[in-house]
C-alpha cells in the first residue's frame, strides 16, 4: 500500500511510525514532515508540499496512486480536504469540511452540543466588542473562559481571573487582533471547577473505537502557570478518567455525538478528540478537535496493540465493528523539549546535539522503550536544527507513570540545543494522587 501522512510535527511522525509496523506498506509519504521524519526508514520520503496546499496533495495524491491519506493537523481539515478528496474518488481518514466545525468553529460545536444536551459549559458568543464588554460589565463573578471562535493553534483561550483581565482580553481580540481570523467571533462561558483528561476516538460514522484516555499539560510554566501552548507533556491513561466516568463519556457525549451528526446531514468520520472537565465523576466538553492530539498521540499510539493501520482500513471501509481494540497493560509519557521563548518569540536554526539527535524511536542505550518524536526540526547538511517552538516530544513506555516519566527525562538529559526548555513536572496530578499503577 502507498500511505500518505499530512502534517510536520510530533503527531505525524507518530502516526507514520505505527503505520509503519504494518509490511503492507509500500511507500509512506509525509507531507512535508520534518528533520526526524526523513529517518523512518527508505520506505518514507518526505515530500514538498504544505500541509494547506489542497490542490497539490490532490495531484500528488492521484499522480503516486495513495491508497489511504491521514491528516494529521486541523488546518487542511478546515479548507476541505476530504471533501477534495472523497470527490476525487481518493481515501481518506478524516471529517468533511462540514463535520469538522466541531473544531474549527467553536461557537458551532457549542450550539450542537445546546440542542444535543451535551454536558458543557454555558455560554454566549458575541461578534463585536462593545457587546462582549456590556456583557462582561454586568458579569458579577470570575473567572470566566473567553475563546476565540476559530482555530488559533491550541492558544485561543483566555481564564480571566477578574474583570479587569476579561475586559482587557476582549479589547485585544477585537482591537489588536491577538487572534488575528479566529477571533472574529468569541465565546465567553462559565469556569467550569475540575481537572481536564481527553478521551480520544476513531470512527467510521456509525461505529467507533476507543484509544487510551490522556491528559496534557496546556500551560508552558511547571505548576500549570502562563501562557497556553499547543502542550508540554502527556502521559496516557489518566487516572482520572476511571471506568465508571468513562461510561458517561460514551453515553452522554459520545453516543450521541455521532448520533446527531449523522441526523444532520453532517456523518462524522475520523478522529475525534473530547477535551473533558471532570468534576466528582462527572464529565463535561471542553471542545472537541476534530483530529488526534498533539502531544497525546504520541502516548496513545505506543499503547496501542491493536494493528493501526487495519483501524484504519476498516475506518475507511465502513467496518469499525469488526476491529477488536486491544491496548497494553502500560503507561505512557512524553516530555516536550521547546525552544526558549515559546509560545512567544522564539529563534530556530539551534544546532540539535546528544544521544538519539535525529533518529525516530532510536532507542536510546540507556532504555529500549524511549522514542524520540521530531517536532519543530530541520535536517540541513548534516546536522539537525531547530525549526519550530515545540521541537522534540521525548516518550517512554513503562509499567508505571514513576517509571516512564524516569526514562523520558533520562534521555532529555542527552539532547542539547541553545535555549532548550522543558517542563520537570510531567504527570504531577497523577503522581500527586499516588494513583499511577494501571
Amino acid at each position: 500500500m502507498n500511505i500518505l501522512v499530512i502534517g510536520n510535527g510530533a503527531r505525524e511522525q507518530a502516526l507514520a511510525w505505527s503505520i509503519l509496523k504494518d509490511n503492507r506498506v509500500q511507500k509512506l509519504y509525509l507531507a512535508s514532515g520534518n528533520g526526524g521524519t526523513r529517518e523512518l526508514g527508505a520506505i518514507a520520503e518526505n515530500i514538498p508540499i504544505k500541509p494547506t496546499d489542497i490542490d497539490a496533495l490532490v495531484k500528488f495524491a492521484k499522480e503516486k496512486k495513495i491508497d489511504l491519506t491521514i491528516v494529521g493537523p486541523e488546518q487542511p481539515l478546515e479548507l476541505g480536504i476530504a471533501n477534495r478528496f472523497e470527490a476525487q474518488g481518493l481515501n481518506i481518514i478524516a471529517p468533511t469540511q462540514e463535520a469538522a466545525q466541531l473544531e474549527t468553529s467553536k461557537a458551532f460545536a457549542k450550539a450542537f452540543m445546546r440542542r444535543h444536551n451535551i454536558p458543557t459549559a454555558s455560554f454566549v458568543t458575541f461578534t463585536n466588542h462593545h457587546d462582549a464588554r456590556t456583557y462582561i460589565e454586568r458579569q458579577p463573578t470570575f473567572p470566566i473562559v473567553i475563546k476565540a471562535s476559530g482555530l488559533a493553534a491550541g492558544k485561543g483561550v483566555v481564564i480571566a481571573m477578574h474583570k479587569g483581565d476579561a475586559l482587557e482580553t476582549i479589547h485585544a481580540i477585537f482591537e489588536k487582533r491577538l487572534f488575528g481570523e479566529a477571533g472574529k467571533e468569541i465565546i465567553i462561558e462559565e469556569f467550569m471547577q475540575g481537572e481536564e483528561a481527553s478521551v480520544f476516538i476513531i470512527t467510521d460514522g456509525t461505529d467507533y473505537k476507543l484509544f487510551p484516555s490522556a491528559q496534557d499539560h496546556k500551560r508552558i510554566g511547571e505548576g500549570d502557570i502562563g501562557k497556553n501552548t499547543g502542550g508540554m507533556g502527556a502521559y496516557a491513561p489518566a487516572p482520572i478518567v476511571t471506568p465508571s466516568v468513562m461510561q458517561k463519556v460514551e453515553s452522554r457525549i459520545i453516543q450521541p455525538t455521532l448520533r446527531a451528526m449523522r441526523e444532520e446531514g453532517t456523518p462524522y468520520r475520523g478522529f475525534l478528540y473530547i477535551g473533558l472537565m471532570i468534576n466528582n465523576g462527572e464529565p463535561k466538553v471542553v471542545e472537541f478537535n476534530a483530529r488526534l492530539g498533539d502531544p497525546e498521540t504520541q502516548v496513545i499510539l505506543p499503547l496501542l496493540k491493536t494493528n493501526f493501520l487495519d483501524l484504519l482500513i476498516a475506518t475507511n471501509e465502513g467496518r469499525l465493528n469488526q476491529i477488536d481494540m486491544a491496548v497494553a497493560d502500560k503507561v505512557a509519557a512524553t516530555v516536550v523539549i521547546a525552544s526558549k521563548g515559546y509560545p512567544d518569540n522564539y529563534t530556530v536554526g539551534k544546532v540539535i546535539t546528544g544521544q538519539c539527535h535525529f533518529e525516530l524511536a532510536c532507542y536510546t542505550d540507556v532504555r529500549d522503550d524511549v522514542m524520540i518524536f521530531h517536532a519543530g526540526t530541520k535536517f540541513e547538511n548534516g546536522k539537525l536544527y531547530t525549526n519550530g517552538g515545540r521541537v522534540l516530544s521525548v516518550t517512554a513506555v513503562a509499567d508505571t507513570l514513576e517509571e516512564s516519566l524516569k526514562q523520558c527525562y533520562e534521555a532529555v538529559a542527552q539532547i542539547h540545543f541553545e535555549g532548550a526548555y522543558f517542563r520537570r513536572d510531567i504527570g504531577w496530578r497523577a503522581l500527586k494522587k499516588n494513583t499511577v499503577q494501571v
